[in-house]
């Protein structure tokens, strides 16, 4: 059934340089560089940006304390679930669309250009509040490392803009490197949470080896609805998947393989680490005891059962897990703005790769302008002394964090949707139901998350009830989308040949070759 646009997605012709496919058109800078990640590479480089220690450390005991759900655990397992209905979808689009701009693109074929528009500045906001906000607590936590072992005051920015350099430098190189830097941390990072979990399993807290956290009530209370934006927001990367497909060796294969793989270990390993919190603390104490420590909670319990010289190692190991999320993160806004550029969504110098690393490189400079302005923003109205918890830098974490989790959010419901439309328009018949059903299972679970997210933003952002922060930091969300469609609206007018390419990718300048004569038109 015709949608309208030429289709090229199962034509295979994804370009790679040297076979007369995209790569070779004007140069190799419209194109990403093909076969640089495997399944290890991939799947290392969409785990970092969750940032497990992080999670545990500072996501936890927040839902534990703040939202008083002693269930953690079984919220995991839960969204797990519900994660692994929208990859299902997910995966299956992704063997027909190969596109750096992953949202916007699918969003784009399955609801049509103009909402594709929409979704790739919603993709570009939300990925880059989540990068920067990690900025302030990463330079939060560094300041504290040398107050606590050097007896050094640093200002929290002085460490947040060294980490912009150091990152955007990364960024700037190849993605080979990127991945077995962001691949040792994790390995490491995720190794030593497992040490932890086995030692408050083998020297439980008073409660001794209870069962309790997985109980379904203990998911009752008002701050159900918040511990679901939480605790969502601790899976986000395995959807980054897409982003790299271009780069990827049987992108058909890898890329949904890669997502099953990233949503089931980061459900198994969040659902058994909240639980060896709850088995630390006891279930009944675990609410209290977070509310009083906060991140401090890990860290005490660690050196409970393992000694201050572990728990000094995970303090750095805290800090590098960070380090690797904002690492992931860039890439992904990198890629985004290139996919973007190429369309004519943004100026054509985005849609540029380095030609000495293959690198999208204006747009790893656009990420890291962004960041070094937003870090000095707040630096300046920081006046707070070192280490003081109120200091604006703990605002850039929540505000830029949730925000940036409320947009992945929305776009993971448009996506679900969007598959849907997708398949129903290349008349898909019984094979392909269940996957249809799975998306809009997905698509409306994935819907109410939003809802709550907006109705308890005052919690997420501890702003409180009627303050102009409860809808000004979600309205960021809005605002990108509305100028989004609004933008794909006049380009749909005026410039109608952008239009139809977006969310093409590469496919639109196969076609342009061969409109050009230079080569055979896609099949």
């Amino acid at each position: 059934m015709s949608t309208g646009r030429t289709d090229t997605s199962e034509t295979g012709t994804t370009g790679t340089a040297g076979t007369g496919g995209i790569n070779t058109y004007k140069g190799e800078e419209r194109a990403l560089r093909a076969d640089r990640l495997g399944t290890p590479g991939l799947l290392l480089s969409v785990l970092a940006a969750s940032a497990p220690l992080m999670v545990v450390a500072g996501v936890m005991p927040t839902v534990f304390g703040v939202m008083g759900i002693v269930g953690q655990p079984l919220l995991y397992v839960i969204l797990g679930i519900v994660l692994m209905l929208f990859s299902v979808g997910y995966a299956e689009m992704s063997r027909h669309v190969h596109n750096a701009g992953a949202f916007y693109a699918y969003i784009a074929r399955g609801l049509g250009p103009t909402a594709g528009a929409g979704a790739s500045l919603v993709a570009l906001v939300a990925y880059s509040a989540m990068q920067v906000g990690i900025y302030g607590i990463l330079g939060f936590e560094v300041s504290g490392l040398f107050a606590t072992y050097l007896d050094i005051d640093l200002q929290w920015w002085i460490p947040a803009l060294f980490a912009v350099v150091v990152v955007g430098v990364l960024g700037w190189l190849k993605i080979d490197l990127n991945a077995k830097v962001l691949g040792v941390l994790l390995v490491i990072e995720c190794a030593l949470v497992v040490i932890f979990d086995i030692a408050a399993v083998g020297k439980p807290g008073p409660e001794g080896l209870s069962l309790h956290a997985f109980n379904p009530e203990t998911l009752t209370g008002a701050g159900l609805g918040t511990a679901l934006c939480f605790c969502i927001a601790a899976f986000v990367g395995f959807e980054q998947a897409p982003v790299y497909a271009e780069e990827t060796s049987r992108p058909q294969i890898v890329v949904s393989r890669v997502m099953f793989l990233a949503v089931g270990y980061a459900a198994l390993f969040l659902a058994v680490s909240s639980w060896a919190l709850t088995v630390a603390a006891g279930p009944s104490s675990i609410a209290d005891t977070s509310l009083k420590e906060g991140p401090g909670m890990l860290f005490g319990l660690t050196e409970e059962r393992l000694g201050a010289t572990f728990t000094d190692v995970l303090h750095v190991l805290f800090v590098t897990g960070m380090f690797a999320a904002l690492l992931s993160f860039h890439n992904v806004v990198a890629r985004y703005a290139f996919a973007m550029g190429r369309e004519g969504l943004l100026p054509a110098g985005f849609g540029r790769t380095n030609k000495a690393s293959g690198a999208p490189a204006t747009g790893s400079m656009l990420q890291s302008a962004l960041s070094v302005v937003i870090v000095l923003a707040f630096a300046v109205t920081d006046d707070n002394p070192v280490g003081d918890p109120t200091a604006p830098v703990l605002h850039l974490f929540t505000w830029m964090g949730n925000v940036g989790a409320l947009g992945v959010i929305v776009l993971m419901a448009a996506a679900s949707f969007a598959v849907i439309a997708f398949f129903v328009r290349r008349g898909a018949g019984r094979a392909q139901a269940p996957r249809l059903v799975a998306s809009g299972l997905a698509g409306l679970a994935l819907l109410a998350i939003a809802v709550f997210t907006v109705r308890d933003f005052d919690v997420l952002v501890g702003s409180g009830p009627g303050s102009v922060l409860n809808w000004l930091l979600p309205g960021v969300i809005v605002l990108a989308l509305a100028a989004g469609l609004l933008y794909g609206a006049v380009l749909r007018r005026t410039r109608p040949e952008v239009h139809a390419r977006i969310g093409l990718g590469n496919e639109a300048f196969q076609l342009e070759k061969a409109a050009e004569g230079t080569a055979p038109a896609p099949r």
